[in-house]
């Protein structure tokens, strides 16, 4: 299946080296290599020095935006099933300095606080058989970098990039995928998303049903229209048998059962404000729902709770296949780091899964183990991919190339302090 991968992408790559240096790179995702940043997995590859996948992410010649599409038509392939969701959602990466494009101190939910970091916003595939990320883009804040033509120029940021919105990009993303065969039914994400009144309509104007979590303040109009009221409001007036506990999937300790209510709000009978409530804490979560067609309450809870998958698709990518190991700072380096790794895991695991039992929420009783995961798999795929013993002089090669690389950076860190401080 690797092969078949490799298969499939090489011929974004015109020439043989980047080819080469390309699947050396996946394999490097798969190994367990502790960072997965160029110098390590050029060591990793049997490479001298980190150049070759320095390359590959910079200068060589291919388009990121191509081997997207490829990566988008496998995940298809693998995963597709009926009632498959789109999920959008955001996740930060830390980082020093001010020359990484996009990066600014801003809030980011990986640190659960302002910080120094760049954001990416993600679109992940979510069906019965996996999840997985199918694409990717920057967010480039608007004052700080899209109205800096020399910060622009330095992270390598193209003139068409232009400053958009998270929801902007959720929405752009979401348009590729159903415009290159993504058979999905939903779309849904957080408050972030669900905020925004254009990523609604524009989802309505497809036919694509969406389930959008919205702020307590939210205000709907209830009794066929004629009646504005904030979303928590409502929740207060509702009475005890409006409530269904019900639960929004199987989670790593079983059922993740919640307490539900919907009620109808605006004019139509298919748009739906859709309440949670946390059987322990009573604490509350607001969606704001339309479907195309009429669906029961279940099939809402069914997708308000497929929003969840892509914290998954997040921490797999990031503790499995280093999604934020980089250390690149221009843009298309940032867009080049391949998330194909994840989806081939994925795939593996989806291929290798038996077929679900009816009941979607059976409680599987036996000693059988438990179906292979993404971690399991990377784990075993580690032995298959694990190189031939390293001698110490190509490890000793490498200890000397990082302590003068490091030597490097150093002293033109010091000699930038030492110009910069005023003189006595």
């Amino acid at each position: 299946m690797f092969d078949q991968v490799m298969a499939r992408i090489a011929g974004r790559f015109r020439r043989v080296e980047p080819r080469a240096a390309a699947r050396a790179y996946l394999l490097g995702l798969l190994s367990s290599v502790e960072r997965k940043n160029c110098w390590q997995l050029a060591e990793q590859a049997g490479h001298t020095r980190p150049g070759p996948m320095q390359r590959l992410l910079r200068y060589a010649r291919w388009d990121a935006d191509a081997v997207r599409d490829d990566l988008r038509a496998y995940a298809a392939e693998h995963l597709g099933a009926d009632g498959s969701v789109l999920v959008v959602d955001e996740t930060g990466f830390l980082k020093k300095g001010r020359s990484s494009a996009g990066v600014q101190r801003q809030y980011t939910g990986t640190a659960g606080r302002i910080e120094n970091a760049q954001v990416g916003v993600f679109l992940a595939l979510a069906t019965s058989r996996g999840r997985a990320l199918i694409d990717r883009r920057l967010y480039l804040p608007e004052h700080s970098w899209s109205n800096d033509p020399e910060r622009r120029t330095a992270a390598g940021i193209p003139e068409t990039v232009q400053f958009a919105t998270k929801p902007r990009l959720a929405s752009e993303m979401i348009a590729a995928a159903l415009e290159a065969g993504i058979t999905a039914s939903w779309v849904t994400g957080d408050e972030a998303y669900g905020q925004d009144p254009r990523l609604r309509a524009a989802l309505k104007a497809r036919g694509i049903g969406y389930v959008l979590a919205v702020a307590c303040s939210t205000r709907v109009r209830i009794n066929h229209g004629r009646t504005p009221a904030r979303a928590d409001t409502v929740a207060g007036r509702l009475p005890a048998t409006a409530w269904h506990r019900q639960s929004a999937g199987n989670g790593a300790k079983g059922p993740r059962y919640y307490d539900w209510a919907w009620i109808h709000i605006g004019i139509g009978s298919h748009r739906h404000l859709l309440i949670r409530r946390n059987r322990s804490t009573g604490e509350l979560a607001f969606y704001l729902c339309w479907s195309p067609t009429e669906v029961p309450l279940s099939e809402l809870v069914r997708v308000a709770g497929a929003r969840w998958s892509v914290e998954e698709c997040f921490q797999a990518a990031k503790s499995q296949v280093g999604l934020d190991h980089y250390q690149v700072r221009h843009w298309t380096s940032w867009h080049r780091h391949i998330m194909l790794a994840l989806v081939f895991l994925t795939a593996l695991a989806a291929d290798a899964t038996p077929k679900p039992p009816a009941d979607a929420y059976h409680f599987v009783r036996s000693r059988d183990p438990i179906t292979l995961t993404v971690p399991e798999i990377r784990h075993l795929l580690v032995a298959v991919f694990n190189p031939p013993a390293v001698t110490a002089a190509r490890l000793l090669h490498w200890s000397t190339w990082r302590r003068r690389h490091q030597a490097t950076a150093r002293r033109s860190h010091y000699q930038r302090r030492t110009a910069g401080e005023p003189a006595e």
